[in-house]
């Protein structure tokens, strides 16, 4: 089996050693990639080589900048076989979810190509005769991207895509689960014809992960950090982050609320709750984990539920026959039989779902109530609550009453009176008559509470990649106090 090597200084090369760790397919447990598990010393090589090409990067004109994101573009999308290859291989997915993960990373790298040229400043008026004062937008340096698994193209390129066009360099820690995956991310930009070390990535062993992120981001060098997964690691890196006084850019958890009003299309609220609870497993940040229900459609709704659920079956993705595939290992399955055992035994309803191993079948439960973990627990998995509310103001209360606040959606006829609900859900994304996952290349994206802060997308994410600078002129006669 080939080893995946790390990339550093546009050269890919083993880790020093030449250590190596495994990822296996959760479905069939054989191993099926071989990557380089980097040391501190290469991680810290990696910042090396992305701060030695800093300077001819930041310089780089932005319609070269542009030319060279429009190749890696081109060169994802020509490595889209591969990828869903590598998807399927690495994290279970299915060939539809590894096909739209290839599209929309390659319309990122596309919008971000077009920021090039948005990257502004403007004139302050000051109080001082002859200045002229300008707000100026910089590269901020080198920035440490990582993206986890459950998207890897979408989220590995969205880490390394805005900082790029900014004029940053980067360094790229890959996800232990999907290392093949993002490899190919990473060779197709180094296709593109990026200057040597603008993009550098190294991959490592899972026990090694605390101590390879702690030295880079203790790197004088680095002077930005993204991170998009779990609200516990993100934590961690938060504090490290705050040690080293490092700007970090946070996109973690959700447990998503769909409202569901009295006046909703109910037919329109299944479709998109089936679509947001259940795709990729329901391992999305902005899965649909709580359906609040008003009380005067609950019933109605929780039947057509439980025939789109029992619809919704779970498959090895190799084969190809269900709409689901494999959760991404043993114990995210268990911790999802462990929730829907729990909420059973507190008196919620299994209106629908099952399965063994990694393949679960979509699964459901009417009834839920703040005494079982599947109200407040992040599920990450094939699992979806309905939670009843006696009207509106109970359903805002209810979707509130979470310590994450990422997506959220509400259906209700009445456009206006969901508007204005809406507003009053507290997340950072929320669609009206659509579905909690949804995802463009130029919206701002990310949460509030726990969920993390700032923006990935469009000028949102120059705002987070770059430092904004107060130079002036000063021309005339000045005069001094002393």
């Amino acid at each position: 089996m080939e080893t995946l090597d790390l990339y550093i200084g546009g050269e890919f090369a083993p880790a020093t050693g030449g250590r190596t760790f495994e990822r296996a397919n959760p479905v069939t447990d054989t191993v099926v990639t071989r990557a380089a598990a980097a040391t501190e010393e290469d991680a810290s090589r990696a910042v090396e080589a992305a701060a030695a090409a800093f300077a001819e990067w930041s310089a780089t004109p932005p319609s070269q900048r542009r030319r060279t994101m429009l190749a890696a573009a081109d060169a994802l999308t020509r490595k889209t076989d591969a990828i869903v290859a590598a998807m399927k291989e690495e994290t279970g997915a299915t060939e539809g979810w590894a096909r739209f993960n290839c599209m929309l990373a390659s319309e990122m790298l596309i919008e971000a190509a077009g920021l090039v040229t948005q990257i502004k400043g403007e004139i302050v008026p000051s109080n001082r005769p002859g200045t002229t004062a300008y707000a100026v937008r910089q590269p901020a340096g080198v920035v440490l991207a990582m993206a986890p698994w459950n998207a890897p193209v979408i989220l590995g390129v969205r880490a390394i895509a805005t900082p790029l066009a900014c004029g940053n360099t980067v360094v790229m820690k890959t996800s232990e689960l999907c290392p093949r995956t993002h490899a190919l991310i990473v060779e197709a930009v180094a296709e593109a014809g990026f200057p040597a070390g603008t993009l550098n990535a190294i991959s490592n062993a899972p026990d090694d992960a605390h101590a390879i992120v702690e030295t880079v981001i203790a790197h004088p060098a680095v002077r930005r950090v993204n991170f998009t997964g779990s609200t516990r690691v993100g934590r961690i890196i938060a504090e490290s982050c705050g040690r080293h006084l490092k700007p970090a850019l946070l996109e973690l958890g959700g447990k998503a609320p769909m409202i569901v009003l009295e006046d909703a299309d109910l037919d329109a609220a299944v479709a998109a709750a089936g679509f947001a609870a259940y795709m990729n497993q329901g391992q999305i940040c902005m899965s649909t984990e709580r359906i609040i229900v008003v009380d005067a459609v609950a019933d109605a709704f929780v039947e057509k539920l439980a025939a789109k659920v029992e619809s919704l079956t779970a498959g090895d993705p190799d084969k190809a026959e269900h709409p689901l595939g494999a959760m991404i290992g043993a114990a995210a399955a268990d911790r999802v039989r462990g929730l829907i055992e729990d909420a059973t035994q507190k008196g919620a309803k299994l209106i629908a779902g099952g399965g063994e191993g990694v393949l679960l079948n979509a699964a459901a439960l009417d009834r839920v109530t703040p005494q079982m973990r599947l109200y407040s627990e992040e599920s990450f998995g094939p699992v979806a609550a309905v939670i009843r509310a006696a009207d509106a103001d109970e359903a805002v209360r209810i979707a509130n009453d979470s310590d994450f606040g990422l997506a959220a959606a509400v259906f209700g006829r009445d456009t206006t009176r969901a508007m204005a609900i809406a507003r009053r859900v507290e997340s950072g994304i929320c669609h009206v008559n659509g579905p909690t996952v949804h995802d463009e290349a130029q919206m701002p994206f990310g949460g509030v509470k726990q969920s993390g802060h700032g923006r990935f997308g469009g000028i949102w994410g120059v705002h987070e990649f770059t430092d904004l600078r107060w130079i002036t002129v000063q021309d005339g006669d000045l005069h001094y106090p002393i």
